[in-house]
């Protein structure tokens, strides 16, 4: 059988391989090449956030402390909310910049593309002027619908690579499942740089409105101050629409969660911005508190 052999690289031709320079789209959280994934539950506020990130990465503008450098071309990508209900949402950000542009369900006559399927990436590629950043909202209702499977992500995941060889950047909605973990297998967190996780304040309550802690679950170029959960919220203020600070987060919470990921103690101090033998008391004091078994010891 005939095939294009794979490129080959001794390492010391490796290293003196000219790559080009990621560019950032949003610093720190999005630049060229990345591929993340924002979930949460129902009603949260995952439109509002991933409309934001678009809408900052736009305008060359800043969303929650994250800053676009200059205007970048997004398309936004919707599968499911009304046109009108979108709209106001968008309003909320700012003036609606230039190269912004939407795709959604409610406004196609037909049906949307399935990205599960080659012929609806396809479709979707032909649609869009060459964006730098693509948003698709939500995965429930872009990818796997005419299975009935949401959770087809072998077959999506060949076209991020492709994406991601392009020198575009991804970000994709989901639904978090009824435990506030994300929907379907967590197998393809695998291949993503970023997974960022929406969830409720421990003190909300529904006269907040929208209003979310955002959470940094994985994060391959992110360190130190950048991986702090920060806690977001909508506000009346017509000059300042939204406001953030540091989510008010128990450590040994972010330390259990670390190691039910499977993450040693090496790699959890980087992660929290903390000395190991930091590290090391918060694990002792876990076991004192007893959150946490005598027996998961080094």
């Amino acid at each position: 059988m005939d095939f294009d052999l794979l490129p080959r690289f001794a390492a010391p031709d490796f290293a003196r391989l000219a790559l080009p320079e990621r560019e950032a789209f949003l610093d720190p959280i999005l630049s060229s090449k990345s591929l993340a994934l924002l979930y949460g539950p129902r009603g949260l506020g995952k439109t509002f956030a991933a409309l934001g990130i678009a809408w900052a990465a736009a305008a060359g503008a800043s969303f929650l402390g994250w800053r676009a450098p200059r205007p970048h071309r997004v398309v936004y990508v919707d599968g499911e909310m009304a046109a009108d209900d979108l709209r106001e949402r968008l309003a909320l950000f700012g003036p609606p910049p230039a190269t912004l542009d939407l795709i959604l369900a409610d406004l196609v006559d037909g049906v949307m593309p399935d990205l599960a399927h080659y012929d609806g990436q396809k479709r979707l590629m032909a649609s869009w002027d060459d964006p730098e950043l693509i948003v698709l909202d939500n995965l429930a209702s872009l990818v796997g619908w005419r299975t009935g499977d949401a959770d087809r992500w072998h077959e999506l995941q060949n076209f991020l690579g492709i994406l991601r060889r392009q020198g575009r950047a991804v970000l994709m909605v989901h639904h978090a499942n009824k435990e506030g973990a994300q929907r379907g297998s967590s197998r393809r967190e695998d291949l993503l740089d970023l997974v960022m996780a929406l969830r409720r304040p421990h003190d909300w309550k529904a006269s907040d409105g929208a209003r979310f802690e955002i959470h940094f679950e994985k994060a391959r170029r992110l360190h130190g101050e950048a991986l702090q959960p920060i806690e977001a919220r909508l506000t009346a203020d017509s000059a300042n629409r939204w406001c953030w600070r540091p989510a008010q987060v128990d450590p040994i919470d972010r330390l259990l969660a670390l190691l039910d990921d499977g993450m040693d103690m090496a790699e959890i101090a980087p992660t929290l911005g903390l000395s190991l033998s930091s590290v090391y008391r918060l694990r002792r004091r876990a076991h004192r508190l007893g959150r946490l078994p005598e027996n998961t010891d080094d």
